[in-house]
């Protein structure tokens, strides 16, 4: 086993057996949405419809968090591409809990051994990651992380090892009676040179809370997600994606 993946794996454990008398837990909430658009990019300038059903898990403790999500792609029409499942298991462990000392500093909260699993998504895909994370506070935000990886690529493709740069936020507001999240994420692969090309995916989502106008704040959004890719799937044989998709959000 690679040092990598041996690395990720103790991670793993970790998060499923830290003594319950050291673990206190902060936050966790589970989700499913829906999402459907007429715009995702294929080979070339070809394009193919698609609804996703997307399952997410996301928690918060003194030793850290995990995030986790699986995307049910399914392709609509006749596009002959394959339906396919994608996952990624991103646990993060804080290294101010673990060293007993405050590392926060300036706008930075926290400094984490972040990790992260990548698996199938059609091409066989068994990706490692590991590297730093930083928690910030930014005013206005109800999150803000950053995450930089070294990247152990295993797919079908043969794709090289690299780099990526992560960033997640969440910004809640209110116009009037209505309650809206402004939330997303942005990853830049830097690809190897003559093998790969690197990528860059801007994923935003603009949210009504449907919930909060019957008391329920937080339970069922609505809105759109947009998805911009260069060089998708790190490949500079599909064009820039730029899909607007409907959305249905539920929490639970």
């Amino acid at each position: 086993m690679k040092l990598l993946q041996k690395i990720l794996l103790a991670a793993c454990v970790f998060t499923a057996f830290v003594p319950v008398v050291h673990a206190e837990k902060f936050f966790g909430s589970s989700s499913v949405s829906l999402l459907y658009s007429d715009d995702y990019e294929i080979f070339g300038s070809q394009k193919e419809s698609a609804t996703v059903f997307t399952f997410e898990n996301v928690t918060a403790h003194n030793w850290g968090d995990t995030f986790f999500f699986i995307d049910r792609y399914q392709v609509q029409g006749d596009s002959g591409n394959a339906d396919s499942t994608y996952g990624e298991f991103a646990p993060r462990l804080s290294l101010s809990w673990l060293s007993g000392q405050d590392l926060g500093f300036g706008p930075v909260n926290n400094v984490y051994l972040a990790t992260q699993y990548e698996f199938d998504g059609g091409v066989e895909a068994n990706n490692y990651m590991y590297g730093l994370g930083l928690g910030w506070d930014i005013p206005g935000f109800q999150y803000f992380n950053t995450n930089a990886y070294y990247v152990e690529n295993n797919t079908a493709f043969d794709t090289p090892d690299d780099w990526q740069l992560t960033v997640t936020w969440g910004v809640p507001f209110e116009l009037g009676s209505a309650a809206f999240l402004f939330d997303g994420f942005i990853d830049y692969s830097s690809g190897v040179s003559g093998a790969q090309s690197a990528d860059l995916h801007i994923n935003p989502q603009f949210k009504l809370d449907l919930g909060h106008f019957t008391g329920e704040a937080g339970v069922l959004y609505a809105g759109i997600e947009y998805s911009y890719w260069r060089n998708k799937f790190g490949s500079p044989n599909i064009d820039t994606e730029n899909a607007v998709s409907a959305l249905v959000k539920f929490h639970f």
